[in-house]
């Protein structure tokens, strides 16, 4: 655990952008319990949790993609981060549309991109990858060099990796589920024990088995 992702995973919890649930889960909408809700939305409204994250992505992106010259947003939730941080680094941005608009120059992505420039992708969270990729792959279509994708949170699942890893696409986050688990326990938003029932959940989404 490094000093930014114990930093991002307390901001998190302090929030409630991550919030641990395991005596009552959660249901996703595909019918899966689960011990966790995740809005990284709410990043936004805390003056000093945003700056934690902004000058967080913009460290990743110097350390880990330093050749990069344009950040794309993914729509939504991406792309207010992309902006901020593309700001802290003096750098251009845009953003990536779930699909092309139907009017005016039915652009699906909007800001300036030439081909062969290369991009970071930003996002606020990546659970099995998929909405992810398709973002990557519409940047690769259009001609651009996509070095890879920043993120605020991850949850390291297996599907998600491997898609990832399939989809050549590298992601590097401020902080991940193991992390934010450990740390609520030690800041008592959970019981110790439950980190296993976790990380259980984390390993097999599917499998309710952690619930008992």
């Amino acid at each position: 655990m490094t000093n930014l992702q114990e930093l991002i995973a307390k901001d998190l919890l302090s929030i409630k952008a991550v919030f641990f649930r395991p005596e009552e889960p959660f249901t996703w909408a595909s019918g899966i319990k689960s011990p966790v809700y995740c809005d990284n939305r709410l990043t936004l409204t805390s003056v000093k949790v945003r700056c934690d994250v902004e000058n967080g992505l913009a460290t990743l992106i110097k350390e880990n993609y330093p050749d990069a010259e344009v950040l794309m947003g993914t729509s939504t939730a991406g792309i207010a981060h992309a902006a901020i941080t593309a700001h802290i680094l003096g750098m251009p941005m845009g953003y990536v549309r779930s699909g092309a608009k139907d009017h005016g120059r039915q652009n699906q992505i909007e800001g300036k991109l030439e081909k062969g420039q290369k991009v970071v992708v930003v996002e606020d969270l990546i659970s099995t990858g998929g909405s992810v990729i398709e973002v990557v792959n519409v940047l690769r279509e259009a001609g651009a060099e996509v070095l890879g994708v920043v993120s605020i949170f991850t949850y390291g699942m297996k599907k998600g990796l491997v898609r990832l890893e399939e989809a050549n696409v590298k992601n590097v986050s401020l902080t991940n589920f193991d992390v934010i688990a450990e740390v609520a326990a030690k800041e008592n938003y959970i019981k110790e024990e439950d980190v296993a029932r976790l990380i259980a959940f984390r390993n097999n989404p599917s499998d309710e088995s952690w619930i008992k």
